[in-house]
């Protein structure tokens, strides 16, 4: 029989993928269905309490939110009803038609990469009223906007195969029911003590009741049983609140499948008064670095839901935190946009930052290799902290790490605090050096100095590292300086070589202006160094000249940049430049001097301007 306003819609391409996926492969944690329809129906009571601040009509005389489950073992089906906000027959089509969501494609590839991961995906990337077809062999969904006539009822039924119905009913209550039709061979979902089990582990701790229906086939009744505790686990007194809560309900307000790192469950009475739950993940998501990444934490008022992914309360930086805050203050009726600038807000942001950079140095104090962990996954993105915090700036300085010289690897473990405790006798600055790479920063010939010296230089070779070292200007009374950058410091470093330096210069005086009359405005200043063993020459820039690295970043960015000027420094005791110096012809000497600084500028840029000249001339001279 055909319904009013009956019609079939194909589902959007990735959905049938999905789908095919769902029925097909998805079956190593079929319970995690359960959580995922009981979170979309908590989802939908939290839109209606705070839709119904501004009009209470949407209550409909019904203010007693819950979800309800009840099985039918002769018709071997499972209803999950619930009398939140409802959707209309758009927001059904919207809704269920499609998936609005970046991440679809990432989902379907890694469940087809990953089998053995394949229930734990479905959390991760929260495909929610999809997991229904993991155990259903048909789902119907019959539901009615919160407000909204009688008749304004949506059926929608589809049997996973590509394809839905959907049509106009009448329906008395608000709200959302799902009726799955079982598959074969899934009958242990029939069973009310095991539906009852999976409730109390997944949505223990939903802020709604869930109720199950219980039958008594002896004395002929009927009678609807709670079976999670239906609070706000983070309003509990903690010594209440067991690890394996903390770690449950992480899970459930993030959808991760690891437990996280860290955790810090405060409350605040004065001034402002809120709770505060925040939770440091074990790993990034897939979509860390994507523009449209939610990002924030979960704001409650006085229990009541506002949003989701707020924001206003973790600086950019700590976009890997999430958690909730429940205040007291924040007034109900804001909107986004005046919340954004509220005085509060900025004040709440205020001290939820301390809190987590108070955890994260917590975790470096007291568990080495769970911190570890955290930079592994979150310390490129804490490294943005010295340039957008000036409030929380010592701080952020103390946690983070770098790999250096004294490291056999690339492994960023050494603190600051780890490298000022190594410093020489007379060193007087944090020296480090920025690179393409760990490798290049590693071999760069303006370390020799160091090697010989035995003084660490810290290795960063991150995007981000020049950007950072820039908002970076000293730790502990120690300032930082390139080792590619001309610097007083590195001349006291030489004192003795220095004195030879003089001597040597004063007979080689010829050879530089010969060198410079050659290379003329291209560099800023030929001059001989004692910094070099192995090397015979380099580039380096002044202490106010803009580095190479930095010039690398920027012009990524699309900026136009005037030529970094570098001064040719060449090594007196490397046999080729002693025979170079020899060399009375001005063609085969201008090739060597040419040879040299292309040698110096490929060691610093990474590539030149012309390589194929460059190898040109170097076979030339190979011949000669």
């Amino acid at each position: 029989m055909i319904m009013k306003g009956q019609e079939t819609h194909d589902f959007q391409s990735e959905v049938k993928q999905l789908l095919h996926l769902m029925i097909h492969s998805l079956y190593s944690n079929k319970e995690i269905f359960l959580r995922e329809l009981i979170s979309n129906a908590s989802d939908a009571a939290d839109k209606l309490r705070f839709l119904a601040l501004s009009d209470s009509k949407l209550y409909e005389n019904d203010h007693e939110l819950r979800v309800r489950i009840s099985i039918n073992k002769d018709n071997r089906t499972i209803k999950i009803s619930d009398n939140g906000i409802g959707m209309s027959r758009k927001e059904v089509i919207d809704n269920i038609g499609t998936i609005a969501k970046s991440g679809t494609k990432s989902f379907i590839d890694s469940i087809s990469s990953d089998g053995n991961n394949q229930d734990k995906l479905i959390g991760q990337f929260g495909v929610g009223f999809y997991s229904s077809f993991i155990i259903a062999d048909k789902v119907s969904l019959r539901t009615r906007l919160a407000g909204s006539s009688l008749d304004k009822g949506v059926l929608w039924e589809s049997t996973g195969e590509g394809n839905y119905t959907i049509a106009n009913v009448k329906k008395a209550d608000r709200g959302t029911e799902i009726t799955l039709h079982l598959r074969k061979g899934e009958d242990d979902f029939l069973d009310v003590w095991n539906m009852r089990r999976i409730i109390s582990k997944y949505s223990d701790h939903i802020a709604l009741p869930v109720e199950i229906e219980i039958n008594d086939q002896e004395h002929n009744t009927t009678k609807w049983e709670k079976v999670n505790k239906a609070e706000a686990m983070w309003l509990r007194n903690k010594s209440t609140i067991t690890n394996k809560d903390y770690h449950e309900f992480y899970k459930h307000i993030t959808n991760d499948f690891k437990d996280p790192l860290t955790w810090s469950h405060n409350r605040v009475e004065g001034k402002q008064e809120y709770t505060s739950l925040l939770y440091i993940p074990s790993h990034a998501p897939f979509d860390m670095w994507n523009r449209d990444h939610k990002r924030g934490i979960k704001l409650y008022v006085k229990r009541v839901f506002i949003m989701d992914n707020a924001k206003q309360f973790i600086p950019n930086y700590l976009r890997f935190v999430r958690g909730l805050i429940d205040s007291s203050d924040l007034p109900l009726n804001v909107s986004r946009e005046i919340l954004q600038d509220s005085k509060i807000t900025k004040n709440l942001c205020i001290a939820l930052t301390k809190r987590v950079l108070h955890m994260l140095e917590l975790l470096a104090k007291n568990n080495n290799e769970q911190y570890k962990i955290f930079w592994k996954e979150f310390g490129l993105v804490l490294k943005e902290g010295p340039a957008e915090d000036t409030i929380n700036h010592k701080t952020i300085t103390k946690l983070l790490r770098f790999t250096s010289t004294k490291n056999n690897n690339s492994e960023q473990t050494i603190s600051l605090k780890d490298y000022t405790s190594r410093m020489v006798e007379g060193q007087e600055k944090i020296y480090f050096i920025t690179a393409d790479s760990y490798t290049a920063a590693k071999s760069s010939p303006n370390l020799e100095l160091f090697h010989k010296k035995n003084i660490e230089v810290l290795l960063l070779s991150d995007r981000i590292d020049e950007w950072m070292m820039s908002y970076l200007n000293e730790f502990d009374g120690k300032s930082f300086q390139s080792v590619s950058k001309v610097d007083d410091s590195l001349n006291k470093l030489l004192d003795k070589e220095i004195k030879e330096q003089k001597r040597i210069e004063e007979t080689l005086q010829p050879f530089i202006k010969r060198v410079q009359n050659i290379l003329n405005n291209r560099v800023k200043e030929v001059r001989l160094t004692h910094r070099l063993t192995n090397t015979p020459a380099i580039v380096t820039t002044d202490s106010n000249e803009m580095t190479t690295q930095m010039a690398k970043l920027l012009s990524a960015a699309g900026k136009e940049l005037p030529d970094v000027k570098y001064i040719f420094e060449i090594n007196p005791d490397h046999a080729l430049v002693k025979n170079i110096s020899n060399i009375k012809d001005e063609n085969n000497f201008n090739n060597w001097i040419e040879l040299l600084l292309e040698q110096a500028l490929l060691a610093e840029c990474g590539t030149l301007e012309d390589p194929n000249k460059f190898i040109l001339r170097m076979n030339k001279l190979l011949l000669s």
